[in-house]
């Protein structure tokens, strides 16, 4: 559902029909009920908005999912996969929070693995980037559960030995080479009707890729890291596939003026959480 509004909506001050987003979903094998169940949980938490014109239901960004979409965008075509840069500075956020808080817990890991965060030890994350943690923490009321700071290793720790603990170096590789796998050689054709779902599938198997990435220190990973290449054949298909989907759902969508978006300062857990 993010892919598809990523790519249709974000932007476009438009809402777009119930029956359309079935549609297209549809052929990227959602069922119906996946589609509705979706529509109404993103509707709950402030992410879809609803317009009726008639008998119809028609759905639209919230300036809470439009930060969530830009956020995203920024990270899929701007920062990208590879960190070349990095100049030493680790993120650090501490954090303790109540045992029966449950749900704050949850959505504080989400937001903190979606911006590239690892488990060093109990109650403490770490990120090699340099993160803007108010929009991080922004709407979790925790300012006064975590404790956020900046620092360099000192003996006798060693960043790489950072990084092999906080996180899983091969399963983010295994990631990647099952992206690659799958499409390298052009993706998936049997089992997709058309250009559409198959750029709708790119793009969230793209996302499901990146959310998990914490964009690790190059100098820190094996030679060959395959977020390499996969990052050269999304954007490389994800290109071609644009203009070979616009087509069908041009003909497809149905859409009304949705009016503008407000900007606004939103935490961007809602990628990492799945919506």
């Amino acid at each position: 559902m993010f892919s598809f509004l990523g790519i249709y909506v974000l932007g476009r001050d438009t809402a777009v029909s119930t029956g359309s987003i079935i549609n297209a979903l549809g052929r990227a094998g959602v069922s119906e009920e996946a589609v509705r169940s979706t529509l109404t949980r993103m509707t709950s938490r402030d992410l879809l908005q609803r317009h009726r014109r008639g008998r119809q239901m028609y759905f639209g960004l919230t300036p809470r999912s439009d930060a969530v979409l830009r956020d995203g965008q920024v990270r899929v075509w701007q920062v990208g996969a590879i960190n070349r840069d990095w100049d030493g500075t680790w993120t650090v956020l501490g954090f303790s929070l109540p045992e029966s808080w449950r749900r704050e817990r949850h959505d504080l890991r989400s937001r903190l693995i979606w911006n590239g965060f690892g488990p060093l030890q109990n109650g403490m994350w770490i990120s090699p980037s340099a993160v803007h943690m108010p929009a991080l923490l922004h709407g979790l009321n925790l300012d006064s559960y975590v404790r956020v700071f900046t620092a360099r290793t000192a003996e006798p720790s060693r960043d790489a030995d950072l990084v092999r603990a906080a996180f899983d170096i091969p399963k983010i590789a295994a990631q990647y080479h099952s992206f690659l796998s799958r499409w390298a050689d052009q993706g998936p054709s049997a089992d997709t009707p058309d250009n559409l779902a198959r750029q709708l599938l790119l793009h969230a198997d793209w996302l499901q890729v990146i959310r998990h990435d914490p964009r690790l220190p190059v100098c820190h990973l094996p030679g060959d890291w395959p977020a390499i290449r996969a990052e050269l054949v999304f954007r490389d298909m994800a290109t071609s596939s644009d203009w070979l989907a616009r087509p069908i759902a041009d003909a497809l969508l149905d859409t009304i003026a949705a009016g503008p978006i407000a900007a606004t300062a939103q935490g961007h857990g809602d990628q990492a959480g799945g919506g």
